[in-house]
C-alpha cells in the first residue's frame, strides 16, 4: 500500500457502517467532522479493525479519538502505516 486515501476511507465506511450509501465526495468532507457525516465512534472503530485487517497497520484501541476527520483518519493511518514500514524495513 503506497497511500491510505480518501476513496479507501470511503469504501471502508461503507462496508462497516453496512450501507451502500457514501458520503458525498463531491463537496469538501475532508475537515468535516465524522459526526456530522453520521458515523459515530463505533462506526470508526470498526474502521480502525479493518484498516488492521485488509493492511497490516496495527491500530490502537484509541484509534477514534485521533480520527475526528476524514482528513485526520487518512493522515493518523498514513503515519501509522509508514511507522509499521519503516520497522519492517
Amino acid at each position: 500500500m503506497a497511500n491510505f486515501e480518501l476513496d479507501d476511507l470511503v469504501r471502508l465506511l461503507a462496508s462497516c457502517a453496512g450501507v451502500e450509501e457514501e458520503f458525498d465526495l463531491n463537496n469538501d468532507v475532508l475537515d468535516t467532522e465524522f459526526v456530522d457525516l453520521g458515523y459515530d465512534s463505533l462506526a470508526l472503530l470498526e474502521v480502525a479493525g479493518q484498516v488492521s485487517r485488509e493492511y497490516g497497520v496495527p491500530m490502537p484501541d484509541n484509534a477514534p479519538e485521533y480520527m475526528l476527520t476524514p482528513r485526520a483518519a487518512i493522515d493518523f493511518i498514513n503515519e501509522l502505516f509508514a511507522a509499521t514500514t519503516a520497522k519492517a524495513v
